[in-house]
């Protein structure tokens, strides 16, 4: 309503890169989508060469060595196969486990397929990690499945190689499926977040869920891959034969050339996110506001003054100064005494939109 009526709105809520897709990337998909042998339906397993050059991407970005055909498959973004999954995995009653803040498929998928989401607190204390010695034991006797997110959404958190370690052993201990977000790995700052794969054991419980979308800006593309244990890769990929058709091969061989260029296009994309990072971090500082540099993805969590609730805040940011932020109770009630913006402007208006936020008295 506020663009309607020709305010300028600063747009700081939505987790979409505003930068095109590299060119190279769409060169290689008008190729493959004039050839006629890639008009029909797509393999339900997707083209080998898909899953090649994402084993071949793991190999050389993790150090984790996968089968193509049995440890990887390819799916229609990182979304649908978060949310298609407790479909696969849990009998109605189960219990998934969901951190919280989070990403709103863990909770959704779980709820459509007739599990019970039970949620792990991030907060700040505990580097926005899940506590899982907090787990009371009766919902563990529950739980078949455990959902981390790192580089988290949405408070950019990294988890480290120790809290990873710990999981896959109380995995283990409780009969857990390991379901890892790694949609923001190649989005950081300083320290390259890692895969759970990379730990000892955690081919035995976990599968990892990857995207293009936004280290190659290709949220609208629709294309990623689950990875690691073959008995999981496989019941998704039984699910997804009776519920998709496959990724249209064009976009498939689009993503083969843009696997094989990931560090070129990082290295570009992390410099332009840091700038923009570091304008709303400073931004912020000087106008009074508490804000630690994310370490990675590209949102910042930012508490919000004087602990004022979040919805409140980011309604004062709209009316007042025409900025939009999503208040962090929107992602769940351990989100509450939070904003998050996303660094999806250039840095000019972001430094526009931290002078604005300098003039409000809150």
């Amino acid at each position: 309503a506020a663009i309607a009526a020709g305010r300028d709105v600063i747009n700081l809520g939505i987790g979409d890169p505003d930068t095109p897709t590299p060119g190279f990337i769409i060169d290689a998909l008008d190729k493959a989508a004039r050839d006629p042998k890639n008009h029909q339906y797509a393999l339900d397993n997707g083209l080998p060469e898909f899953r090649k050059a994402a084993a071949d991407w793991y190999g050389s970005r993790f150090g984790v060595k996968l089968d193509p055909a049995s440890e990887v498959y390819p799916t229609i973004g990182s979304k649908e196969a978060i949310a298609h999954f407790p479909l696969a995995v849990l009998n109605p009653g189960d219990v998934a486990l969901i951190p919280e803040p989070g990403y709103p498929p863990y909770r959704s998928g779980t709820i459509f397929a007739g599990g019970v989401p039970h949620t792990m607190p991030l907060t700040a204390k505990n580097a926005f990690l899940p506590n899982l010695g907090a787990i009371p034991a009766d919902v563990l006797k529950r739980a078949r499945l455990i959902y981390v997110n790192y580089p988290n959404n949405p408070t950019a958190a990294i988890a480290p190689k120790a809290f990873y370690a710990d999981l896959v052993q109380f995995a283990k201990k409780h009969g857990l499926i390991v379901a890892s977000d790694l949609a923001y790995s190649e989005v950081y700052f300083d320290e390259r977040p890692m895969s759970i794969l990379e730990v000892e054991g955690a081919r035995d419980v976990a599968i990892e869920f990857h995207s293009l979308s936004k280290t190659f800006n290709m949220t609208g593309w629709r294309v990623g891959f689950a990875a690691g244990n073959p008995e999981l890769v496989r019941y998704l990929g039984q699910l997804k034969t009776n519920v998709d058709s496959g990724i249209f091969q064009a976009v498939q061989l689009a993503a083969v050339a843009a696997l094989k260029r990931t560090d070129e296009v990082t290295a570009r994309m992390v410099k332009i996110y840091r700038g923009r990072r570091d304008a709303l971090v400073a931004g912020l500082a000087k106008a009074g506001w508490t804000v630690v540099p994310p370490k990675a993805a590209f949102y910042a969590w930012i508490p919000t003054p004087k602990g004022l609730p979040s919805a409140t805040v980011a309604s004062r940011l709209l009316d007042e100064a025409d900025i939009v932020v999503t208040p962090g109770i929107g992602f769940g009630p351990s989100g509450e005494g939070y904003v998050r913006a996303a660094l999806t402007v250039d840095e000019k208006r972001i430094a526009e939109a931290a002078a604005r936020i300098a003039k409000l008295k809150f």
